[in-house]
């Protein structure tokens, strides 16, 4: 199979997602010198780190995570760009497995029960052809050994892009777009939600509450990057 992959990279050469240069056969989906300029936070080993404490007064939630920083016209940004807009789905494979490593070394995302996607709207789901953090959520999955479910949180009605919405037009956007499906089997579990970038965290905190009348649900959450 390596010798394959050499002879495709010959005529067909794999480039990072980052800096465009071409990848070594050793190399998967970015450089080894852009994946050491990634802005880590390593708030997976951190209590009361800056996503938790942007919930603070507004939804409890057990123990929260991002990989990454995200900075404007940074690499994260290109590559969450490419992971959404260029259907460069190995991209949420890449930091999936990235941060699912990081939480199994982790003591603070134990008796996990579901991974749970923050869904898109059937609209956008159709226009774009997958979930951008689809392939994200099951390599979590997979390293940390918890299923992961589409089903239970949906999104009910299409907003316009938050992208350039300010805190409080974000806020109202999403109130009461997402609702819950199968109650029942979520009764006494603990919940770990996923999305990709954190920002103001209005999108997150609309899918906890869809969950709030629900007994004994506990909700984690774990997203690719955070906006700092």
């Amino acid at each position: 199979m390596k010798f394959l992959k050499d002879i495709i990279n010959i005529f067909f050469p794999e480039v990072c997602l980052c800096c465009n240069e071409h990848l070594t056969t050793n190399e998967n989906t970015i450089c080894i010198n852009c994946r050491h300029d990634l802005p880590l936070t390593n708030f997976s080993f951190e209590k009361n780190n800056l996503v938790e404490k942007s919930f603070f007064g507004r939804f409890p939630i057990e123990n929260a995570t991002a990989l990454f920083y995200f900075f404007k016209k940074g690499k994260v940004q290109q590559l969450i760009h490419e992971l959404k807009y260029n259907k460069q789905q190995q991209v949420g494979c890449f930091i999936g497995n990235w941060l699912g490593l990081e939480m199994t070394e982790s003591t603070r995302f134990k008796n996990i029960d579901y991974i749970i996607p923050v869904p898109l709207h059937k609209k956008k789901l159709k226009t774009r052809g997958y979930n951008q953090v689809a392939t994200f959520g099951k390599s979590l999955s997979e390293k940390l050994n918890i299923s992961y479910h589409e089903t239970f949180l949906i999104k009910v009605s299409a907003t316009k892009t938050q992208t350039k919405k300010i805190r409080l037009d974000r806020w109202k956007n999403v109130q009461e777009l997402f609702v819950v499906q199968h109650k029942n089997n979520l009764k006494n579990k603990h919940i770990l939600l996923i999305d990709d970038i954190i920002t103001t965290g209005a999108t997150l905190e609309a899918c906890c509450k869809a969950f709030k009348n629900i007994e004994g649900l506990k909700i984690s959450i774990a997203c690719m990057a955070y906006t700092k």
